[in-house]
């Protein structure tokens, strides 16, 4: 027994060793990104804002020293440092070839390298994390097949994109060095597949996840629930961006960024178990104000819209008083809907609840009338019953002084 602790130990030891040394080189290498691109004079739109990368570097060191057979871990460390390798690589051929050409070696060989990488680190974070989430092991036997087919594709794509005649780094005009001209044609083709095969993992991964909350319970599906609300804020966040991007880009890159990095966040919140049940709870609010901003704005806008245009039609120019009712019919309608819309989320999503607080409410009406006493009696008993659910529930009162005994 001492000996199988001591290896454990052993493991966990080189575990955590390898994880933060993985972890640190991230960072080193992040440092040398950002500044080779401002060597090359990089706009910080093309290079965005490395939040992404620190949630999972940081993310997977932690998972994987403190849980290092749980692969998901090492799959959110190796997908940061697989993009960060290859964001060096490109950025390194941008400087050796456009900025100052021939100023340092390797610069083509750097481009082709960039190119080659850039299918590892989406298949090991969009693909691998979401099928092996949250135990580190597939959903059940049926998976198989997807496991085994994704070591066995991504080399495919890496070797296609290796003598592929396109561009070797995003942005840029600086073409893979190594590509064949012969396969030109086929260029279009290949792109195709590669989509439709990056697609149809991601897919399938998020597939795995739905059969696995389905099947789950307790633990697990709490687990999971972290990382649905997470993924799930993206496709919102998508829709409303427009309009953000184009008038405050600034706060559009920062905003972006930290959205896609709450993935790895609740992921590592949820498998390190870390105020796993609290999930419930900023999924209900989430519902609840993500809706009540919504119809807020929509009342905001139609009576600005309208109000405008009923000040045109009269006085032939606009108003600022429909800016200021607005306001003031937000404000008014803040509360009102808000509740009306926690009881809609709670009687739709949450019934248990619902349920427990509608009795609640009948109970204290009633007992503000009640005068027979074994008659309250049983109904607080079925009010208990209601809310907390014991398999049995039984009311005993203390005797008093003079009384003959307890009820």
């Amino acid at each position: 027994m001492a000996l199988k602790r001591g290896k454990r130990f052993e493991g966990s030891v080189a575990a955590r060793w390898v994880a933060w040394s993985l972890c640190a080189a991230f960072f080193v290498m992040t440092f040398f990104v950002y500044a080779l691109m401002f060597l090359n004079e990089a706009d910080i739109v093309r290079g965005g804002l490395p939040f992404l990368g620190i949630a999972s570097a940081v993310v997977g060191s932690l998972v994987a020293s403190r849980q290092p057979r749980n692969v998901v871990g090492w799959f959110f460390l190796a997908s940061a440092v697989f993009s960060t390798v290859r964001a060096l690589f490109g950025e390194y051929a941008i400087y050796g070839i456009e900025t100052s050409p021939g100023s340092v070696p390797f610069a083509e060989v750097a481009a082709w390298a960039s190119l080659v990488l850039r299918v590892p680190g989406p298949i090991l974070g969009f693909v691998c994390v979401p099928l092996f989430f949250p135990t580190g092991r597939p959903p059940s036997r049926r998976w198989s097949i997807l496991v085994w087919t994704l070591p066995a594709l991504t080399p495919v794509l890496m070797v296609f994109d290796a003598v592929a005649p396109v561009v070797a780094v995003y942005g840029t005009d600086i073409r893979n060095p190594f590509g064949l001209d012969a396969l030109a044609p086929y260029m279009g083709f290949f792109q195709v597949f590669l989509i439709v095969c990056i697609v149809a993992f991601i897919f399938a991964a998020a597939m795995s996840l739905v059969a696995r909350f389905r099947a789950s319970s307790g633990v697990e599906r709490q687990q999971i629930k972290w990382l649905t609300l997470a993924a799930a804020i993206l496709p919102v966040w998508f829709t409303i961006n427009g309009p953000i991007g184009e008038n405050f880009p600034l706060a559009f890159i920062i905003a972006d960024s930290l959205i896609i990095a709450g993935i790895p966040v609740a992921a590592g919140l949820a498998i390190l178990r870390y105020r796993l049940y609290d999930i419930d709870f900023i999924i209900n609010k989430t519902l609840v104000y993500g809706t009540l901003t919504a119809a807020l704005v929509a009342v905001c806008l139609g009576m600005i819209v309208g109000s405008q245009f009923f000040f045109r039609s009269l006085t032939g120019g606009g108003s600022q008083i429909a800016i200021v009712a607005s306001t003031l019919a937000n404000v008014a309608l803040f509360n009102p809907m808000r509740r009306r819309i926690q009881n809609l989320v709670d009687r739709r999503f949450y019934r248990t609840r619902y349920d427990a607080r509608e009795a609640l409410a009948e109970f204290s009406a009633r007992l503000r009338g009640e005068t027979d006493f074994d008659g309250l009696t049983e109904d607080l008993i079925t009010v208990v019953e209601k809310t907390v659910q014991p398999e049995h529930a039984s009311l005993w009162l203390r005797p008093t002084e003079g009384s003959e005994e307890g009820r």
